[in-house]
């Protein structure tokens, strides 16, 4: 990602800093250094008075290389105090220290190289020009060499740490098991690594022509982004059909454009807003953790679409049962999504919801073995008719049962427990309560809030308090209270799947 680096070096001025209680001191020094270059760098002149204003600096500005430190100020000593300050309590190694005295008696030089940690030391009398250049000639180069060498180790030091930021982020991506978590994982990952705050994880949605801002679906974001006015501005999704057609990822100002393809033909689009301030080290990083997302992508939309045709199909196959019975179409649909609801509401792992929002249309898989004479009598079944319905529950699970896929379990259990009853009057085991599985108490709920709120041919729809009424009245006898208070509860959000999935 060299796109990510900027062409022109960023060449800051060395930072000086004048401690001296003489203000002449100071316009002497900044004159004859005025042109002073090392590495293509000028000085920036910092000034103190005292030892007090000196150590305000030291503590607000980290990047100094250079401290030229009087020793008399305030004080006989108040530079030796900076001196010893900077590097025990401020602990500052770093900084290089040129003391300069114009009492030399007070501050004998052999006792200061040896009491304190200073780098040079320079009577004011013999700091002409010459001395003055060449002291700060070497005492720059090294702070450079040594800040050379610290920024390598906490380069080395960073990129490992970086590394298994990476390696944390991949393992927890890879983890994800639909297109939306990996999505919001990639994002969270990202984010992390690249220490941003707004990013957004679009996929095209086809491989067709590019034709604008319909041609993009948003798969998850991070912050506070004005989708209208912001991302899908005229010049935003130009930048992203230019991304497309490029087929590259590129820096646009401050916003990266990620192209991600896939052999699906659904490429995958990362936006990060922000990124002027990447590193070098962050765009290897980057590269490092982008190198999978590929892949990651690949196998997870081919896991989501062997999961859709999974579903499509248990959908149909549920379609066709209901249809047989002259159920409404929407039927399985709605079920389907009102166990979804009353699963996550009630806390349920939302794998294992999403798992039973898959099976619920099964749940009358078994009569399809259910002689038409029975299925489609209009009057009341006699006895023996009544025992043959009774039987669909264990045709049910006898289809299904046998299978090690999550989905077919899951609807192996339903379609053999869905006609249980919470007090253990159902059929066909006579299970209750706890003993019945959770997907099947929240079936049943499901299941007959459905039969109760929508039209039949042998009924009209009952109004919602009349739904509610009943639900509540037969909790903790046919239904589980627990799943019908969440319904109760939730009774708007099931009402508007009703009306998306309208007979």
């Amino acid at each position: 990602m060299s796109f990510l680096k900027s062409d022109t070096p960023d060449l800051p001025p060395w930072r000086v800093l004048l401690v001296d209680d003489e203000p002449d001191v100071h316009d002497v020094t900044k004159l004859t250094l005025n042109r002073f270059r090392l590495d293509g760098r000028a000085i920036q002149f910092l000034h103190a008075y005292s030892g007090q204003q000196a150590k305000a600096i030291l503590q607000s500005e980290p990047d100094i290389a250079l401290v030229f430190l009087d020793v008399v100020m305030e004080t006989e000593n108040a530079g030796l105090e900076v001196a010893r300050w900077m590097r025990k309590d401020l602990q500052n190694q770093i900084t290089r220290i040129v003391l300069r005295t114009g009492q030399p008696g007070q501050a004998p030089e052999e006792s200061v190289i040896v009491d304190y940690d200073i780098n040079d030391y320079k009577e004011k009398t013999e700091l002409d020009r010459k001395k003055l250049f060449t002291t700060t000639f070497a005492a720059l180069r090294a702070y450079r060499d040594i800040m050379t060498v610290e920024e390598a180790r906490r380069y080395q030091a960073s990129y490992r740490a970086g590394l298994e930021r990476v390696i944390e982020a991949s393992a927890h991506i890879f983890r994800q098991r639909n297109l939306t978590d990996f999505a919001n994982g990639l994002l969270q990952q990202v984010v992390a690594l690249l220490r941003l705050e707004k990013s957004i994880l679009l996929r095209v949605k086809g491989a067709s022509a590019i034709h604008g801002e319909d041609r993009y679906e948003i798969l998850a974001r991070i912050g506070e982004l004005d989708l209208e006015h912001e991302m899908f501005s005229p010049a935003m999704v130009a930048k992203l059909d230019e991304t497309c057609v490029n087929k590259i990822s590129r820096l646009y100002g401050d916003t990266f454009v990620g192209y991600f393809p896939n052999n699906s033909g659904k490429t995958s689009l990362l936006v990060l807003q922000g990124v002027n301030d990447v590193t070098e080290m962050d765009t290897q990083l980057l590269e490092v953790f982008s190198s999978g997302v590929a892949i990651a992508f690949d196998n997870i939309l081919l896991n989501q679409e062997i999961t859709d045709t999974q579903g499509e199909l248990i959908m149909r196959l549920g379609d066709v049962v209901e249809s047989r019975s002259h159920e409404a179409g929407n039927h399985v649909r709605r079920m389907a999504e009102i166990c979804y609801l009353i699963a996550m509401e009630s806390g349920m792992d939302a794998d294992e919801a999403a798992i039973l929002k898959q099976a619920a249309p099964m749940h009358d898989i078994g009569k399809i073995a259910t002689p038409d004479a029975i299925l489609l009598k209009p009057g009341k079944l006699d006895k023996d008719e009544w025992e043959t319905m009774k039987k669909h529950p264990e045709v049910g699970m006898s289809i299904l049962q046998g299978s090690q896929r999550p989905i077919l379990r899951a609807s192996a259990i339903i379609a053999h427990q869905h006609h249980e009853r919470y007090d253990g009057s159902g059929y066909p085991q006579g299970l209750q309560q706890e003993e019945i599985h959770p997907y099947a108490r929240i079936v049943a709920v499901a299941d007959v809030f459905d039969a109760l709120i929508q039209k039949r041919v042998y009924k009209p729809a009952w109004p919602v308090p009349e739904v509610l009424a009943h639900l509540e009245s037969v909790a903790g006898s046919h239904l589980d209270p627990h799943y019908v208070s969440i319904l109760v509860a939730n009774v708007d959000k099931a009402l508007d799947i009703n009306s998306r999935f309208p007979d």
